[in-house]
């Protein structure tokens, strides 16, 4: 068994934003995000067909819904469920932001 840390090949680059897989099968998807002050393009929505929860593990970020705008701290959370329009209006521009993602149907 291989042991992980979220925090290694953290580096701050504006000009790219990293995944990295950690597991997948046919049902769930997990990843971290590695953010360094991306965000979505203009006009652009994810309207995916997998549920997504998202936790800010270092960092902030501001997500868009269509209805409401939430802001994420460290340590917070959000279910986003299957087709919900969601975007990433903004993550830290001065450290990376640290995301654990989990896809799921």
């Amino acid at each position: 068994m291989d042991k992980i840390s979220f925090y290694d090949n953290i580096n701050c680059d504006v000009n790219y934003e990293k995944f990295f897989e950690i597991f997948k099968n046919e049902v769930i998807r997990i990843e971290k995000i590695v953010s360094n002050g991306q965000k979505s393009p203009e006009n652009f929505w994810y309207e995916q067909e997998e549920s997504e929860f998202v936790l800010v593990l270092k960092g902030n970020a501001i997500l868009e819904f269509e209805e409401e705008t939430m802001i994420l701290n460290e340590g917070d959370a959000v279910n986003i469920p299957a087709y919900k329009k969601h975007r990433v209006k903004q993550t830290s521009p001065n450290e990376p932001t640290i995301w654990l993602a989990v896809f799921y149907k």
